[in-house]
Formats: structure tokens, sequence, C-alpha cells
């Protein structure tokens, strides 16, 4: 029996809990802030989330990671924005948006795009959320047989696949992971209970505040990218014509928005991917399945309404592995991980029991914030344009203040601010270098995870690490894990390469 009468008491609990008032008030509010992050060219729905993290320290936990949640799904489409109208995506996800979107608004049908990619976000979102709702309790119900063993292998397999599926170099990625896993061992060792990394500084004795760190990664690099970037300016003055499209087109279009939800979702899966990969991948199938190919580009709605149903069906996919497992999907989903350690939970494939009542409420918030989305999308998307016209000069001392405020706001601490600044130049370092922030986050997140399961596998196996080779599941993901590393080796890709050629 996959739904057992404690999983659905806990859907419907989840649910219960969801309609409370201050819920959806919070969901509306996520939602709305998401719409404004998605459309401003160069800021991230990851950064956001990052920023308003310690908003959530007085709510409760359910509460806060409900609005982050909903902050996701509001970017996702926002990012859509800025690129039919100025030609710029507001977010990575909307950069195949641009090619059919802009020429649409060019002829006068600014309206008409944003509605169609409103509608097939909506459409992607719900599909997400339902098949998060489906999949997550039978994955998290697996969950429950796994131990220390299991738990320190699950560790291992999120550290090595997000770091071999980022930026095409696996030695940059599985580095950045392990820079976050040193970073995670400052403070009182949980066994000894002795200082390890301190320095003699009695602030780094609990440990590097893992909101600090992730928004010094996140926004202070992105503060100073916008700083010096050129401003854009829109050539479209106002959105006048309809915005949603007729029942006819929209029936047209349906099979493509619902073979580009499945992409998204399936893309979602896979952990270190995201909307960015899902919307080129939707974008190629539906022109290798239209019999009008060379009418890409010029502005057709399939061509919007693929890449934006399928960004917004990654939201409930990445959230699957996330939930379920304790593996986030995607960066901004790592960084709600940190959301629910902030609350004193621990991501891990324990989630789905012990705080059911938060993981439940955080599933119908996703599916709730579809619907936020697509009310208050109608009503803020004609507003839009003046979003898209906030200079990047004011923008970014804006996000430099609220980091500081955040980062105090957190122990009322100016030793925070000053740890959050420098987490802030070693992400623009990282950058500048392309060593890709991600990995490190999962590394922060994971390490106190791996090492207390270490430690207790150990302790179980009398300190013999064939203690690792007794349980099937364990040996199952460590191999995946060295095999997530071999692929993306130097000689993996040569003899492939040579393979392909002979």
């Amino acid at each position: 029996m996959l739904f057992t009468p404690a999983i659905v008491n806990n859907i419907l609990g989840g649910l219960h809990n969801l309609l409370h008032i201050s819920n959806i008030l919070v969901v509306l509010l996520g939602t709305l802030i998401g719409l404004f992050v998605g459309a401003m060219p160069g800021l991230s729905a990851t950064m956001a989330i990052a920023l308003l993290l310690p908003l959530t320290f007085g709510l409760d936990p359910a509460t806060g990671i409900s609005m982050l949640a909903a902050l996701y799904m509001g970017a996702m489409y926002g990012g859509s924005i800025s690129a039919i109208l100025i030609k710029t995506p507001g977010t990575p996800s909307a950069a195949a948006t641009v090619l059919d979107g802009y020429p649409m608004a060019q002829k006068g049908q600014a309206g008409r795009a944003l509605g169609i990619s409103l509608v097939a976000s909506t459409i992607g979102g719900i599909i997400s959320g339902f098949a998060l709702l489906l999949v997550a309790p039978i994955l998290g119900n697996i969950a429950l047989e796994f131990g220390p063993v299991e738990l320190f292998a699950v560790g291992v397999f999120g550290m090595t696949i997000i770091g071999s599926l980022t930026d095409k170099s696996v030695i940059k990625g599985l580095l950045s992971g392990v820079v976050g896993l040193l970073i995670s061992t400052v403070g009182m060792d949980m066994i000894s209970g002795t200082a390890r990394f301190t320095f003699g500084i009695l602030n780094l004795y609990s440990g590097v505040p893992f909101t600090v760190a992730l928004i010094g990664l996140f926004s202070i690099p992105q503060a100073i990218r916008l700083s010096m970037q050129d401003e854009a300016s829109s050539s479209i003055s106002s959105v006048k014509d309809r915005m949603l499209p007729p029942i006819k087109e929209l029936l047209r279009m349906m099979p493509t928005i619902l073979r580009s939800s499945v992409i998204g979702i399936f893309v979602g899966l896979v952990p270190g991917t995201g909307g960015d990969t899902a919307c080129w991948f939707a974008y190629n199938e539906t022109k290798r399945f239209s019999k009008h190919k060379e009418l890409f580009g010029t502005g057709i709605p399939e061509a919007i309404a693929a890449p934006e149903s399928a960004n917004n069906a990654v939201v409930g996919g990445a959230l699957i592995p996330t939930i379920s497992l304790g593996i986030p999907g995607s960066s901004a989903t790592a960084v709600l991980m940190g959301g629910l350690m902030v609350h004193g939970i621990m991501p891990g494939p324990t989630l789905m029991t012990q705080y059911a009542n938060v993981t439940y409420t955080l599933i119908w918030a996703v599916i709730f914030s579809v619907i936020a989305m697509f009310v208050l999308g109608l009503l803020f998307t004609r507003a839009s344009i003046f979003v898209t016209r906030i200079k990047n000069k004011v923008l970014a001392p804006i996000i430099v203040i609220l980091c500081v405020i955040g980062a105090f706001a957190i122990n009322n601490s100016m030793f925070d601010v000053l740890l959050m600044f420098g987490f802030g130049l070693l992400g623009y370092f990282m950058d500048m270098i392309k060593m890709p922030t991600a990995p490190m986050v999962l590394g922060l997140i994971l390490g106190s995870l791996v090492e207390s399961s270490l430690y207790q596998s150990l302790a179980i196996g009398h300190g013999s690490a064939a203690i690792f080779l007794s349980s099937p599941i364990a040996v199952v993901l460590l191999v995946l894990s060295a095999l997530s590393i071999l692929q993306a080796t130097p000689l993996f890709n040569f003899l492939r390469k040579k393979r392909k050629t002979a």
C-alpha cells in the first residue's frame, strides 16, 4: 500500500495548516516578492531566499519555509517579464523565453506573450506540485529504512553528484563542496567537545552561522555585479493588449505545455540541474516536434509556453529529492534546506516523518503559490514594466543594506556582519574563477549529517569501514557516487570522444 493512513493524515494535516490565514498571507507575500525579484534583471530566486531567511526567524517553521517556497515559484515566472519586455532574462531560467517572447512583444503583443508565459507557468507549476505531493511521501516512506550507514552514503552521494554536474569541471565542483565541508567543521566537535578551527574567536565556538554564509555567498557578489553592469533600457512603454490566451489557442498549446512540464519535473529530479537546463531542453524538444521549425525565433506561442512551463515544473521536481532524501535538486532548494536548519530541522530522509507537519505544509504551499502566482501575475504584470526600469546603481546598495540588516539580526552581532562580507568576497572570487557556489552550500548543509552518521556508523562497526558494505542501499549509493565522479573526469571524457571518433 503506497499511501498508508498515516501519510493520508499527514497530507490532510498539511492542507489544514496551510489554510490558516497567516500561512495564506505569507504565501501571497512570498509569491509577490518572487515576481518582483524574477522581473529584476540580475537578481535570482536563490539570492532572494538567502536574503529573506532572517525574516523567517520569528515565524513558525512551516510558515517561514512556505513563504520561501512561494518566492521560489513566483521568481521562476517573474524572470519571463523582463525577458519579454526588455530582452533581458530576469533569471537564467527565462533565457530561452527571450528568443520568441521579445519578438512577439515588438509586434505589439507584449500582453499576449506575458499571458502565455503566465498560463504555461501556472499549468507547469500545478503539475509539478501534485507530482511532489504524490511522489515525495512514497520516497519518504522508503527512507524510513535508512540508518546511520545509509545516511552517510546519502550525504556522500549528494556531494559527489552536485559537484560533478556543475560548470563542466568536476574538480572545481568537488573542491567547492570540500571547502563547504571544511567550513561545517568549524566550532565544537560533537563527540569530544573540543574547539576546532576557531582560532580563539569565541563567536566561532558555535560554528559558522549558516544564514550568514548564505547571505554573503549569494547576495554580495550579486550586488557587486549589478553595480558594474550597464543599464538596460526598455523599448516597450506599455502593455495594452489582452493577456489571457483564448481557449482555442490554449488547447492548441496544451500538448507542448504538458510535454514540457514532464521534462521540467524530470530535470528537477537530477541534483545540480535547474530551470536554465529545463528551459532549453523543453524549447529544443518543442522545436523538434514542431511542423513549423522556421517560425521559431519570430514570436510564436508554443516557443514561449515550452520553456515557461518547464522552468516552473522544475520547482516541484527539485523539491522531491530535497524533501524525501535530503539531496537538493538545485541551488535554490539547497538554500531552502538551509532555512530548515535555521529552524532546527535537520534535512534528510527522516524529514517526511519526524517533521511531517512542516513538510506537508510546504508541499501544499508550493501548490497554492501557483494559484497565487496566477492571480497576482494578472494584477502585477501590466505594472511590471516600471519594475524593470529600476536602475542597477540604485538596486545594488539596497541589496547591501538588506544584507547587513539580515546578518546582524541573526545574533545581534557585528562579527556576523563582518563574516557575511568575508563570505561575500569569497563568493565573488569564486565567480571570477568560475567555481560554483552550490556545492559549497551543499557541503555546509550536509557536513554535520555526514560527520554524525560517519561517527555512528563506525561505532556500530567497532571502527571497521566494512560496515558500509553491509547495507545494499549504502553500497549502491557509494557506487553511484564513484561513477558520478568518474564520468566527469578528463580521462572518461577522452575515452568517450575517442570512442565516438572510432
